[in-house]
């Protein structure tokens, strides 16, 4: 193994990085027996295909189902098709229900468990209420024909259109009354996509709270859990002590899932995470010492993630797919960096750099050599030269 690689920093300056020893992770294939917990997967875009801004997408769909299969190899379940596979962001509904399609079937070959959005975003332009209940139907229609668990997204439509709590309430009560599963509820701040502010009818984040707890308890015996991505630990810890009995709290919280995850004597989070994507190996070890219960290993495991997570999910959080999909070219895990829209822009240089440098510290590369190899390839064609 070579000595290491230079890489750039934000102040002009250049360090030398030694490569880290790859780390052995053990696989572990069957669900865990103290937390839910899904990672939200990215999509790998067809390296020769028009991925430019505004294109139907072109999905690479052999990596990015192999990707899922890495995933189940380490007791996650999926959460497909949600912001990570850059839904709202590129993926249309064409290759929406392709990916839900041959995910779900996978995850049945597997025996892996598999949940995925259903949100408005098939439709152009939507003026009315009931035509953003129709479109939620049409969507949730379809991801319960393939067998996979429902995800209700948000829906940018609704965010748009909606003139208070009523409507909101209006159109989950029209969806919630009609899904043949339990569902998990997703409420996505506007720190991932600035289009949602306000969701649940107030930009009044209690306000907010208590609109959404009403929901969530007049139809308890519809929703599974709650998908909360606000960033905010305190929030989210006071939200799932108020949850009703057999609700879970599935956190979105890239920034301090560890502590959520863990929990405390009353109360924990389980997972559902775009980060798990890039971290699988090391949540699956946590996980594993969490359900035979080894806090100080589960707590020693996560902690390593952290810096790496924080980093991709930084300011401005909703390109972090960026991040996403930068880790899984330098695992191997697909032939090139290249993302549906045209993303692969969407994050600078030193930020990409700073990336391969907390992966190699958490000793998530299956092979330094080649991930240095790659890195190596890309500062070069990105003109980041010495």
């Amino acid at each position: 193994m070579s000595a290491g690689i230079q890489l750039p920093a934000a102040d002009g300056t250049w360090t030398e990085v030694a490569l880290r020893e790859p780390r052995q992770w053990e696989e572990h294939p069957q669900p865990y027996s103290s937390r839910v917990a899904f990672a939200a997967a990215h999509v790998a875009a067809d390296p020769l295909g028009d991925n430019t801004p505004g294109a139907p997408a072109a999905v690479d769909w052999e990596s990015t189902l192999a990707f899922r299969r890495e995933l189940f190899r380490y007791g996650l379940g999926v959460a497909e098709a949600m912001d990570t596979a850059q839904r709202n962001m590129g993926l249309d509904w064409t290759s929406v229900r392709e990916l839900v399609r041959r995910s779900a079937e996978q995850a049945r070959a597997f025996g892996a468990r598999i949940a995925s959005g259903a949100g408005t975003d098939h439709r152009d332009q939507l003026a009315t209420l009931d035509e953003v209940i129709a479109a939620y139907e049409e969507q949730v229609g379809f991801v319960e024909s393939t067998g996979s668990q429902v995800i209700v997204m948000a829906s940018r439509h609704l965010a748009r259109i909606a003139r208070g709590a009523e409507d909101y309430r209006q159109v989950y009560d029209a969806v919630l009354r009609q899904v043949a599963e339990p569902v998990i509820l997703h409420w996505l701040g506007e720190v991932f996509d600035p289009q949602l502010a306000g969701y649940w009818g107030s930009s009044n984040v209690p306000t907010a709270t208590g609109s959404f707890l009403d929901l969530v308890r007049d139809h308890a015996d519809k929703v599974d859990g709650v998908k909360v991505s606000l960033l905010s630990a305190e929030h989210e810890r006071g939200l799932r002590a108020a949850l009703p009995a057999g609700v879970r709290l599935y956190t979105g919280d890239d920034f301090n899932y560890p502590e959520l995850i863990r929990g405390d004597a009353e109360h924990h989070s389980d997972a559902l995470l775009g980060a798990f994507s890039a971290i699988a190996p090391a949540a699956s070890a946590a996980l594993a010492a969490l359900d035979g219960g080894d806090v100080a290993t589960y707590d020693a495991e996560m902690a390593a993630t952290l810096p790496l997570s924080r980093h991709v999910f930084s300011a401005p959080t909703f390109y972090y797919k960026t991040g996403i999909a930068f880790m899984a070219w330098l695992r191997g895990h697909q032939p090139g960096f290249t993302m549906i829209g045209g993303l692969q822009s969407a994050r600078s240089v030193v930020h990409l750099a700073r990336v391969f440098e907390l992966a190699n510290e958490a000793r998530l590369l299956p092979d330094p050599e080649f991930a240095a190899h790659r890195m190596r390839l890309w500062l070069d064609a990105a003109g980041a030269v010495r």
